[in-house]
């Protein structure tokens, strides 16, 4: 609960004091702010007749005309009054670490506020009066802190609201008038509403930054996805390619090997018709060598020299064929081709695999280079 009041109470601060808006007033761009302390901004700028919203540096001319925003100072009122009346009295009191309030006597209780020019720190009873009285209500409030003291200048004692540009510190309106004379020097408030504009540019920036980087995630992923969308396109693409190139290999090994058998059918066909004739041949040259060998031991020699003209004599017939076996048709020229082809396949497809994968490699580098 005390969170969630936290949380209420800063959507009510001054973007100049920081603190809970004191007669509040709100400026034609939206924003609001003290009576006093936009009044003061404004001063500023009267020579120049310019004038800027502190928070979001809208520019208006002439300087316009405030009023009192009743309705949020109602608002205001009641966080305040809420604020006071939430914590239960078990917790009021201080415990370890909490900021003891300067106005209670015997057990402190927990202080929820200091004051700037006070330097002091009070309790929910004890800050009415800064809440109350006109005179109170201008002085500087703060969340409780027992570090009061680093307000205060060393030397004068009096309370640190100037900031010196030139030393870079924090210094009292004394100061300005002894060392910081001459000094670049503004008020704490200006100077913290100068760094609050710098603090909000810088977070633009890293606003942006962020919405660049998750806007480079988001495309990322989509390449990401895109890439293994064509990754698998090209899959399948490449599982039909070589579908259909062992289908073309496959038929022509199988034409191959026809045209092998059909060669082979004719070569043993025409063997097996010189084998015949080989055979024929045998056939008749035994009978004429048996015929020879029956003359050879006939006794009557009349006989032998009547039937010697016809059976010595040549029939004239001659050998029609002098072919050799290894005169036969080989098949290793055959077998010399398809080595042939197939190291050029190989050598072609190593080729061309080397080229889909450098040319893989440097579209998956540039795909994600230009995302």
């Amino acid at each position: 609960m005390a969170e969630e009041r936290v949380s209420d109470q800063d959507q009510f601060n001054c973007p100049v004091c920081l603190d809970l808006l004191k007669d509040p007033v709100t400026t034609n761009c939206g924003h609001s702010f003290c009576m006093v302390c936009i009044n003061d901004y404004w001063d500023r700028d009267d020579q120049r007749g310019i004038y800027s919203c502190p928070q979001c540096r809208e520019t208006f001319t002439p300087r316009p005309v405030l009023r009192r925003n009743c309705m949020l100072a109602e608002v205001v009122e009641k966080l305040k009054k809420t604020e006071l009346q939430a914590a239960s009295p078990v917790h009021c009191y201080a415990g370890p670490g909490d900021v003891e309030c300067d106005f209670c006597t015997g057990r402190k209780h927990k202080a929820i506020k200091s004051c700037l020019v006070c330097l002091a720190s009070f309790c929910e009873a004890h800050i009415i009066p800064h809440y109350d009285v006109p005179g109170l209500k201008k002085h500087k409030m703060v969340k409780a802190s027992s570090r009061l003291q680093e307000n205060i200048c060393a030397q004068h004692e009096k309370l640190t609201e100037i900031f010196c540009r030139t030393d870079q510190s924090f210094i009292c309106y004394l100061c300005t008038m002894d060392e910081h004379k001459g000094h670049d020097t503004v008020s704490a408030a200006e100077e913290r509403t100068k760094k609050q504009t710098e603090l909000q540019e810088e977070q633009r920036k890293q606003q942006r930054r962020i919405q660049e980087k998750e806007k480079k995630v988001q495309e990322l992923k989509q390449a990401v996805d895109t890439l293994k969308c064509s990754a698998q396109a090209a899959v399948k693409d490449s599982e039909r390619i070589f579908t259909e190139l062992i289908r073309s290999i496959e038929k022509k090994r199988c034409k191959v090997r026809e045209l092998i058998r059909a060669q082979e059918k004719t070569e043993l066909s025409r063997a097996k018709g010189l084998l015949d004739q080989l055979e024929q041949e045998i056939a008749a040259l035994k009978r004429r060598d048996s015929e020879l060998e029956h003359l050879s031991h006939t006794e009557d020699h009349i006989n032998f020299l009547q039937s010697f003209p016809s059976i010595c004599v040549s029939s004239g017939s001659v050998d029609s064929y002098s072919i050799s076996v290894h005169q036969y048709p080989s098949f290793d020229g055959v077998k010399k081709s398809l080595s042939d082809l197939k190291e050029r396949i190989e050598t072609f497809c190593k080729e061309e695999l080397r080229k889909i994968s450098t040319h893989g490699k440097r579209s998956i580098i540039q795909h994600f280079q230009t995302t």
